[in-house]
């Protein structure tokens, strides 16, 4: 069975709701990287060199990033050898299958978020000003309230004008309290007070904002690393996730953001807002692959549940959907 029947079978007559999210937040990325290798499969009937060059070309303009794309054209041309494919229609599916499977690596990348089941989970967001911080964290905000949690926001974003807030209308809107202190305040005080607030008001939840931008790059990263060891110190084995927001649309500037930020924090995952609004999508497996932090969430469009967990097939279903739907 091809990978693209084992999509088909799995997602094409399904009603359910995430999986539309994902098709239709990455129609973008597909009009541009489908129609692109669908013109090229029409060019070429066989598969040979010249081939595989334009198809290392159309997967890096979609930000699928240089190092993975060599591995993934090795791959195929292994696969093409192996299974004695000689029609380029032939290896679509196996192009699905692959992207997959390299976003998955040995190990599995699951989406999964390290929730503490029977005490506080702390979740420490970090990420430059305009990315969608804020917003990811109010969306989140929705989505363990939605799960009856009991959850509270701290405002440690003290820096930017405005930040404070902004996350006090996430917290109006989706009825979660914020601890704030005044602009210009201490941000590692703020996620204290509400580390000791959830603790006494019983949290299940508790999400930090973070400050984006400070004088220089060495400013930031130390006051990042100061509120994680105030969180540690305060909850032993906290913070249980540090979450990196990054702006798909930024391309490969978000992968050197990645960089950045991975070498001051522990980042254990990504969240990738936007996703909607790019046509170079396979940002998602070019982070993957090339830092070893696996994507966790996706930004699927603007309303407050278009935050979405990241599931691999999913995405790759959204990615060749109209081919995915006409397989036989």
């Amino acid at each position: 069975m091809s990978f693209f029947k084992k999509l088909k079978d799995k997602f094409s007559t399904s009603s359910d709701s995430v999986t539309n999210k994902f098709k239709d937040g990455l129609s973008k990325t597909r009009n541009n990287f489908t129609s692109k290798v669908n013109d090229l499969v029409a060019r070429y009937r066989k598969v040979d060199e010249e081939f595989f060059e334009e198809l290392e070309e159309i997967l890096i303009g979609a930000d699928v990033g240089f190092d993975t794309v060599m591995e993934l054209v090795d791959q195929l041309k292994h696969e093409a050898k192996l299974r004695n494919i000689q029609e380029t229609s032939e290896l679509q599916s196996v192009i699905s299958e692959k992207l997959v499977e390299i976003y998955e690596g040995d190990e599995g990348a699951s989406s999964e978020l390290n929730i503490q089941d029977d005490s506080l989970t702390v979740i420490l967001f970090v990420g430059v000003n305009g990315v969608g911080k804020t917003t990811t964290i109010g969306k989140m905000a929705h989505m363990f309230k939605d799960q009856g949690k009991n959850v509270l926001l701290a405002a440690g974003d003290t820096f930017r004008a405005g930040a404070i807030d902004q996350l006090e209308v996430w917290g109006e809107r989706t009825g979660v309290p914020v601890i704030k202190h005044s602009e210009g305040s201490d941000p590692a005080a703020v996620v204290y007070d509400a580390v000791q607030s959830a603790k006494a008001k019983k949290a299940d939840v508790l999400l930090c904002d973070t400050a984006g931008r400070l004088q220089n790059k060495v400013n930031l990263m130390n006051e990042l690393q100061k509120v994680k060891r105030v969180i540690e110190r305060e909850i032993p084995g906290a913070p249980h996730e540090v979450l990196l927001v990054l702006d798909a649309t930024t391309g490969q500037n978000a992968l050197l953001q990645a960089k950045t930020f991975k070498e001051a924090t522990d980042v254990s995952g990504i969240v990738l807002t936007k996703l909607d609004g790019t046509a170079k999508g396979g940002i998602v497996i070019g982070i993957k692959n090339e830092l070893q932090i696996p994507v966790k969430f996706v930004g699927l469009g603007e309303k407050i549940d278009d935050l979405q967990p990241f599931d691999a097939e999913k995405y790759v279903y959204g990615l060749f959907a109209n081919i995915v739907d006409e397989e036989k």
